[in-house]
């Protein structure tokens, strides 16, 4: 059966990133996102612009250190399981989710596992935007099972927090 791993990721904006535009995109994305109805074509555009820009801009370990250790993670994590590893941001930085799910069916998996280091409950990400990329993506591959390694069990999660803690007594 050939597996292939998605490790979903935050982002972050890149520290370099115009400060005007950076504002520009947080004060619409909070608009767009506490908007009743649809938001006005113009508004929709220019974050998408922004969005665009922020995703696609130049990545150096100065600037987001981030999205190369999300990378190295990735990397490591495939040559532990030996299975190709790719990597799909939530926000700030491409590629996207849905971005991510098309790289690894152009691979022609069997099965997608799509996993990610937000480890706790409660947060939008895992349990709303992760899943929400997944059904896309399995709507239009009715042949590949997809799997969502998550939430994970929390006294696993206290383990291997405890287990790092050790090296500092």
């Amino acid at each position: 059966m050939k597996i292939v791993i998605i490790l979903a990721m935050h982002g972050m904006p890149p520290s370099d990133f115009p400060q005007k535009e950076t504002l520009d995109y947080f004060m619409l994305h909070s608009r767009l996102e506490n908007m009743s109805g649809p938001p006005p074509p113009a508004m929709q555009k220019q974050y998408e612009e922004l969005d665009n820009k922020m995703r696609n801009w130049p990545r150096t370990r100065e600037n987001d250190q981030y999205y190369l250790t999300s990378n190295e993670l990735a990397a490591v994590l495939s040559n532990q399981t030996g299975h190709n590893v790719v990597v799909g941001f939530n926000e700030f930085c491409s590629p996207s989710l849905d971005d991510a799910f098309e790289e690894a069916i152009k691979q022609e998996p069997d099965k997608i596992i799509v996993v990610t280091p937000m480890m706790t409950q409660g947060g939008e990400h895992s349990e709303k935007d992760i899943p929400e990329a997944i059904e896309r993506a399995k709507k239009n591959n009715p042949n590949i099972k997809f799997s969502f390694v998550w939430p994970f069990n929390i006294s696993k999660i206290a383990s291997f927090l405890a287990e790092q803690i050790k090296e500092y007594y």
